[in-house]
């Protein structure tokens, strides 16, 4: 029987593998951590390739194992930072809760990351009861990451998944329509089996609209083109040319696959493993200092983390997937 993994493996593995063995017995020789090794940890654990900030986020990592401590993380931003991203958020709950209202969003651009906003409202097609409805759990699932004003008709604030019912890192779904949405069950049920055709890995796949829904995340580095395919769908456009890429569903695709293969040679590197044909990356390695086992370690959990991301063992992948339940295809 396999073994599950320790929880510093969450965001990657299920299961233990050889080497994620030989990195764990790492950490058991170097007992009992300190608490900025935890920390440290801690962050690679969260860290998430598909990530408009991904890259940004390995360099954090790589600098503090080079000192030795961190301040990065949640909650780490000063007061009234903006990132460009959120602006984008904003313009998207705009423009789309003015299309609900039939009114003109006249503080939103005329581009939306580089889509034009004609372009996304055209894919709306004319509104109806069940679009306005599907429309305005996108503007909820955006709109919770910036605190969007909910519509003064709303009972309850916030998104609720539509079929979404596991964790973080685990794909499991609802049997029932839930309480939420219980006046709108119809839309909630044909959302849910309203499917999406494009390819995952290159091989062609579905997709519940309403899982799209669920996993159509701002701060994913494809989230304009995401957010694209959704409201096709919404519009009846099922047959998607651009694949929906959430979480490690098409993570091959992500922009910086080549940059982190480097960043993985060079912490192989640092770890006295050396790649014939690869050079390493001369700033990376000087930002993580003079090694010692602690920051091996680390460099060797982070280089795991990262290559097993962009290519997710099979029960990953199965997870990442997101087939939904066998009852929305009947």
């Amino acid at each position: 029987m396999a073994t599950a993994c320790r929880s510093w493996w969450r965001n990657c593995a299920l299961t233990v593998d050889g080497e994620i063995r030989a990195i764990d017995a790492q950490e058991d020789e170097l007992a009992p951590l300190s608490q900025e090794s935890v920390a440290i940890r801690e962050l690679i654990s969260s860290l998430e390739l598909c990530h408009h900030k991904a890259e940004r986020w390995v360099l954090n990592i790589l600098e503090a194992i080079g000192t030795g401590t961190t301040n990065k993380g949640l909650g780490t931003r000063q007061p009234g930072q903006i990132h460009p991203a959120e602006q984008v958020w904003q313009d998207v709950c705009s423009l789309l809760s003015a299309w609900c209202s039939g009114q003109e969003a006249n503080s939103a651009p005329t581009v939306i990351g580089d889509i034009t906003a004609s372009q996304l409202l055209n894919h709306l097609g004319r509104p109806t009861p069940l679009k306005k409805w599907q429309v305005q759990r996108v503007i909820e699932r955006v709109g919770g990451f910036i605190q969007w004003p909910q519509p003064p008709d709303e009972s309850a604030t916030g998104y609720h998944f539509l079929l979404l019912s596991g964790g973080e890192y685990d794909s499991t779904y609802l049997t029932a329509c839930p309480e939420r949405y219980q006046s709108n069950q119809a839309f909630w049920l044909q959302t849910a089996r309203t499917i999406i055709h494009d390819t995952d890995a290159g091989q062609p796949a579905e997709l519940s609209l309403a899982l799209a829904i669920d996993l159509l995340m701002p701060c994913h580095w494809d989230f304009v083109h995401n957010l694209a395919i959704v409201l096709a769908a919404i519009g009846r456009e099922l047959n998607s040319p651009k694949p929906y890429a959430a979480c490690g569903r098409n993570i091959g695709l992500v922009p910086t696959r080549m940059r982190m293969q480097q960043v993985c040679a060079t912490l192989k590197y640092f770890c006295g493993e050396s790649l014939p044909g690869v050079k390493p990356d001369r700033d990376l390695l000087g930002l993580m200092g003079v090694v010692d086992a602690n920051k091996v370690w680390l460099a060797a959990s982070l280089e795991k983390t990262i290559r097993l991301q962009l290519h997710p063992p099979t029960a990953m992948r199965e997870v990442s997937a997101l087939a939904g339940p066998e009852w929305i295809k009947q």
